[in-house]
Formats: structure tokens, C-alpha cells, sequence
């Protein structure tokens, strides 16, 4: 059964950083394509960046872009969201998710795996 576990999350004043990750098992890892998305309470889930299996491509929300980063390192099974600047908007659960090799979707059902998620919570 294919496992994606988010870990990272946390409480942090404006302004601050969070580095979220996201491990991968029972699963080709770099064969898959790699998203984040977050739903804050009340909130449909909302795409926050992608990654190509490959690592060669980035998307990301508008909302984010310029502040977060995605990483993977696929010898690790792992990607990574590295969240700088943080607002209060930024307040919401965090998820990983996995579709097989191709573009970046913005769609949370083109993606087949999901983590449980991970909780950031952003101070004013």
C-alpha cells in the first residue's frame, strides 16, 4: 500500500519559515509526479506547487510564488516545501500528493495518493 507521510508542519509567527517534507513508500517515487496542496478550515483544497518526476520543472500558485519552493530528492523518496515569508493566510492543512509521470495538475483528482497532512498554522 503506497504510504506519502508529511511532516514539518508547526506554529511560527509572520514572516517565518517552515521546511515541510513528504516521504514516499511503496511507490516508484521518481516516477511520479509530486503536488502540494492545502485546505484551510471551511476551504476547498487548494493547489499550492508541483514538481515533474524529474525534478526539471516547478509550478506554483500565485499566491506562493516567489515565497515557497519545491524540492525532491528522489534518491530519498522525498519532496520537499520549503515556505518562506510566511502570512496568516498560509494557515491551513498541508498535503502531498503523487500522479504518475506527467505535467503538474492544479486538480486535486488527477492526483491517485495522498498523505494524511500536516498542520501549519501562521501567527499574526
Amino acid at each position: 500500500q503506497v504510504q506519502l507521510v508529511e511532516s514539518g508542519g508547526g506554529l511560527v509567527q509572520a514572516g517565518g519559515s517552515l521546511r515541510l517534507s513528504c516521504a514516499a513508500s511503496r511507490l516508484t517515487f521518481s516516477s511520479y509526479t509530486m503536488g502540494w496542496f492545502r485546505q484551510a478550515p471551511g476551504k476547498e483544497r487548494q493547489f499550492v506547487g508541483g514538481i515533474s518526476w524529474r525534478g526539471g520543472s516547478t509550478y506554483y500558485a500565485e499566491s506562493v510564488k516567489g515565497r515557497f519552493t519545491i524540492s525532491r530528492d528522489n534518491a530519498k523518496n522525498t519532496v520537499y516545501l520549503q515556505m518562506n515569508s510566511l502570512k496568516p493566510e498560509d494557515t491551513a492543512v498541508y498535503y502531498c500528493a503523487a500522479r504518475p509521470p506527467a505535467v503538474v495538475s492544479t486538480t486535486p483528482r488527477e492526483y491517485n495518493f495522498w498523505g494524511q497532512g500536516t498542520q501549519v498554522t501562521v501567527s499574526s
